[in-house]
């Protein structure tokens, strides 16, 4: 069975944005959709191992601070070279004003 990790409130984040979460030795992105969802990638770049959660979010899409590749972070599909390894996603729940996430 796996555990839920609590990884912010949910006023941490604004809609249309990312902020960084480290729970275990790993980096996560959380973000939230404009239309209120809540996602979770891994938190580093599959190109260069940049830091996601200084990228800029357009609707469904974070873009890598370095050299502007794309990921859809609902799917964690690569989107926009130069990346082309795919994120891995995460379950997400919102529990009262608490973002969890399965890290499993």
């Amino acid at each position: 069975m796996t555990d839920w990790t609590d990884a912010c409130a949910t006023d941490a984040i604004d809609p249309e944005d990312v902020v960084r979460f480290d729970h275990g030795g790993r980096t996560f992105a959380l973000y939230r959709s404009p239309d209120d969802r809540w996602y979770c990638t891994d938190g580093l770049c599959t190109h260069e191992q940049v830091h996601l959660a200084d990228g800029l979010v357009m609707d469904h899409l974070i873009e890598c601070p370095k050299h502007n590749g794309q990921f859809d972070y609902r799917t964690g599909q690569a989107k926009r070279a130069p990346v082309c390894v795919n994120l891995r996603t995460y379950e997400t729940r919102v529990d009262g004003d608490r973002v969890l996430v399965r890290i499993g």
